[in-house]
């Protein structure tokens, strides 16, 4: 079996391997971008594994009119910059001793010692410089079938780095056969070992909660996640009930999976702090939460939010309450979010000013809000609207 793809046979990725193997050394690409490229998906990353060592790969790529960038030097990674793209050039490892998402690493001479440090048998799979796929731990067959496998002991992979728990629900979401369900193995040992979730920095599980929020469809992993009890380790308060009912309603409205929506619609606390929320990411879970609780029409939810939101906030009512989204909802967030209040802070000046000037036209524009937007700019001023 063999991989392809435009990335492959891009000359920047070429000229990578041609500086490795023409000096006598293995040039291997491996994780994501063989897998990816066996399945057809979108390759956005090049690791190459090989046996030089990393102040090897350094002198090799200068020789080579490249730009060796020594991004992980001490564990054996040097990012080649080629055609403008960074390519991630590791040097073969082996584990030595590992606590939590720390490593003690020792450099190796084959792919099959480095694939047994790698986390997933889908990720473990090498492909030579012509596209010759390596298997060394039979990741294929688990690929072909959409299983998501740890390598070897699941509880002894899980140890050297907690963060694959939730690494092993993502992957599922994104990659693993819904009707096989979660590798039982793998599932057991993330539940016994959920206190190592404690040990995980707050912007590494918000990271790769959004990741796995953002598959087309994380129910079936969240739901997992919910049962064994990783879900209220992970997320206080959540719960995984309306998160289909959402996907369900996003597929038939052609909307794109939102890690940030979908988040909402698993409820819990304080997600801004446990999960290191951006600001914009913050404002806008919060932004959704008040619409869903709000009685706002989907119009007014359009004039308040704008269309993106509104969608989101009616989307996420529907799905928590378990009722039909309206049939000319998208209509009328689209008409409420160009409707343009008519009345400017000016048209009440001088007579009114400071708090008397808001409280005006707050009036004004729940009126005109009540009135379906339909109201003029001489309806609400005029017989002394104004005054």
């Amino acid at each position: 079996m063999r991989i392809s793809g435009e990335w492959f046979f891009a000359d920047h990725t070429q000229a990578v391997c041609a500086m490795l193997t023409d000096a006598g050394h293995q040039a291997l690409f491996v994780g994501g971008c063989v897998r990816n490229a066996l399945l057809g998906a979108p390759v956005n990353d090049i690791d190459i594994a090989t046996d030089a060592r990393p102040e090897r790969v350094m002198d090799l790529a200068a020789a080579a009119g490249l730009k060796p960038v020594p991004t992980g030097f001490d564990h054996g990674t040097i990012t080649v910059v080629a055609g403008g793209l960074p390519h991630e050039v590791t040097t073969f490892r082996r584990d030595v001793e590992t606590f939590g998402r720390h490593a003690v690493v020792a450099f190796a001479d084959t792919a099959q010692e480095d694939a047994h440090r790698r986390d997933f048998t889908m990720n473990a799979l090498y492909a030579t410089p012509d596209g010759t796929v390596i298997d060394p731990l039979g990741g294929l067959p688990d690929l072909i079938a959409r299983r998501v496998r740890f390598i070897d002991d699941a509880d002894a992979r899980i140890r050297e780095d907690y963060l694959r728990i939730l690494r092993f629900f993502r992957f599922h979401a994104w990659y693993g056969d819904p009707a096989g369900g979660l590798d039982a193995d793998g599932l057991a040992a993330c539940a016994s070992n959920a206190d190592g979730l404690k040990n995980l920095s707050r912007e590494r599980v918000g990271a790769e909660l959004k990741k796995l929020l953002s598959a087309p469809d994380p129910g079936q992993s969240v739901a997992a996640m919910e049962a064994s009890g990783l879900l209220a380790r992970a997320l206080p308060g959540a719960a995984a009930k309306a998160l289909p009912v959402l996907v369900h309603l996003e597929t038939g409205w052609g909307i794109a999976p939102d890690p940030i929506r979908r988040l909402a619609a698993l409820g819990g606390q304080d997600h801004a702090d446990r999960l290191r929320l951006s600001k914009a990411e913050a404002r806008k879970l919060d932004h959704l939460r008040a619409a869903i609780g709000s009685a706002d029409s989907p119009a007014v939810l359009g004039y308040r939010l704008g269309v993106d939101q509104a969608l989101d906030a009616v989307l996420l009512r529907a799905a928590l309450l378990e009722t039909p989204l309206l049939a000319d909802a998208r209509d009328a967030i689209a008409r409420g979010a160009a409707a343009e209040f008519p009345v400017r802070p000016r048209d009440l000046m001088p007579a009114l000013s400071g708090p008397a000037l808001g409280a005006r036209l707050k009036e004004l524009e729940a009126r005109w809000i009540a009135s379906g937007f339909a109201l003029t700019r001489d309806d609400l001023l005029g017989d002394g609207g104004g005054a």
